[in-house]
């Protein structure tokens, strides 16, 4: 599995870089997970739009999701005999059924309590904490590869197990390790004792802030995580599981 990350920032984009957005090529299918704010423009300079094969959507915030419209005209003004088959949760109808557009895209459910097989990968998932039902994600590959993404998240216990021995977490870290108390996003030292607890091979943390030096977010994560090695995700960072 490659993952290329195309854009990363909570919340907002910022100086030309967007918001949750993640292009994971697998046998040769190319799925987004998440599609926020730039991710779209990110996405057409490593191919078309129209050649995606599917697109996963962890939550309907709009930082994860404000591409989903303009894909769907761009998948209109192309013609495709067959629709963009976009995943979700059912857990907000209003939105979901947003996610079909005639002739563009099909909006498909999964859920948390049964895997949804796309392509030759198996995705399973998780309900995190959060101010809207969101889920994490535990992708597998057909060789026994695992990629888990938190999603937005505050810190559960639940999360280690879900985590346990993945190839490499994306930790949503929106926070530095003196942002404490109520919040809806791990902060550095939560990001860096998931991976350590749940004993995984790589870290990337990711929706990160744009008011603190992304340095500081990494030194910080990397204490706590230990020996397991910890990126920053930037644009453009291609990461091979």
């Amino acid at each position: 599995m490659l993952v290329t990350v195309l854009g990363f920032y909570g919340g907002y984009p910022y100086k030309g870089i967007g918001t949750s957005g993640y292009l994971l090529q697998n046998d040769g299918k190319n799925l987004l997970i998440d599609c926020g704010s730039g991710v779209l423009n990110s996405l057409s300079n490593y191919m078309q739009p129209t050649d995606l094969d599917a697109v996963v959507l962890s939550h309907y915030h709009h930082d994860h999701t404000a591409d989903v419209g303009v894909l769907q005209y761009n998948w209109l003004a192309a013609k495709k005999e067959n629709p963009l088959p976009i995943y979700g949760h059912t857990q907000d109808f209003v939105n979901f059924a947003q996610l079909t557009e005639p002739n563009a895209t099909k909006g498909i459910a999964y859920n948390d309590y049964e895997p949804t097989e796309i392509g030759t990968l198996k995705f399973e998932f998780l309900r995190t904490v959060h101010p809207v039902p969101a889920y994490a994600m535990r992708i597998t590959d057909s060789k026994g590869k695992v990629i888990v993404y938190t999603a937005d998240t505050t810190y559960f216990d639940g999360l280690v197990d879900f985590s346990k021995d993945a190839d490499l977490l994306i930790a949503d870290t929106n926070f530095p390790d003196d942002v404490t108390g109520r919040k809806w996003h791990l902060n550095t030292r939560e990001a860096g004792t998931l991976a350590k607890d749940a004993n995984v091979k790589r870290l990337m943390i990711s929706h990160l802030p744009q008011t603190v030096d992304v340095e500081t977010m990494l030194s910080q994560s990397q204490k706590y995580a230990g020996e397991i090695p910890v990126v920053n995700a930037f644009q453009g960072l291609e990461i091979e599981v």
